[in-house]
């Protein structure tokens, strides 16, 4: 295959359709569990590490979204636990189990709370030991994962287990192994490839999940509690108005 922006974007409108219409039952069964959520007064609890740190921004505290979210990240250890911001370069942390706990610890979680778990390849320790943790608590488990690069891996964690065994409901972002989609030969035995699908499959599933809890609000005949752009007249007030309905529940960071 050519590498180019038009393959590429043909690649990645193949798998938004793909993936849009495959996964349209569990997002459904996803949607279910987080509009139960919201109707008890419990929050979304969004985590990934690395770049599936897109999922949880994708989910927490955006124009279009819903307000009862939270974004949990590893930068959570320095900016509330206060270890050093040196931590954050240690290229092993998303693989060191022991850190899902602190953050746990550190976020404003409740029993009600439903969490939204990201990893394409949902095996490193981290995000694992934040699942098993997650059920351990009695929190419903949404996961966000390529069914096919997870089941070519082995996990990183003792348990042996990965994020999709442990998930009360499994949303394949489609991306295939290793996440890039066009292949390419430099020559000289050098092989790899580009084109990253995971981020922006697990956004439009996410995107799906929101809009489905929307809906099911409306048919309830409740005013869903949905964020505005900060940048129309009157956008700020509402957001502010909402997020007031959830102090000390949701966190807004960078």
């Amino acid at each position: 295959m050519t590498i180019t922006s038009a393959a590429y974007a043909e690649v990645i409108a193949e798998a938004i359709t793909r993936v849009g219409s495959s996964q349209r039952d569990a997002v459904a069964r996803a949607a279910d569990l987080l509009t139960a959520t919201l109707r008890s007064g419990g929050v979304i609890q969004a985590f990934g590490c690395g770049h599936s740190e897109a999922l949880a921004m994708e989910i927490a505290g955006r124009a279009g979204g819903l307000v009862p979210t939270n974004k949990i990240a590893l930068r959570d250890i320095v900016l509330y636990g206060g270890e050093p911001a040196g931590v954050l370069t240690d290229p092993q942390l998303e693989r060191t189990p022991s850190v899902a706990h602190r953050l746990y610890d550190l976020a404003p979680i409740k029993p009600d709370d439903t969490f939204v778990i990201a990893s394409n390849s949902g095996v490193n320790g981290a995000v694992v030991e934040m699942a098993q943790l997650v059920k351990q608590r009695g929190h419903a488990l949404i996961a966000i994962t390529s069914r096919e690069h997870s089941a070519r891996v082995d996990s990183r964690h003792d348990s042996g287990l990965k994020l999709a065994d442990l998930a009360d409901v499994v949303l394949d972002n489609g991306a295939p192994y290793g996440d890039a989609a066009l292949p390419y030969s430099a020559g000289a035995g050098i092989a790899g490839a580009v084109g990253a699908v995971s981020s922006i499959t697990a956004a439009l599933l996410a995107q799906q999940m929101v809009t489905e809890v929307v809906a099911r609000l409306l048919a309830l005949g409740i005013t869903p509690p949905v964020y505005l752009s900060d940048n129309v007249p009157g956008g700020r007030e509402h957001n502010k108005e909402l997020e007031a309905r959830y102090a000390g529940r949701i966190r807004r960071t960078a």
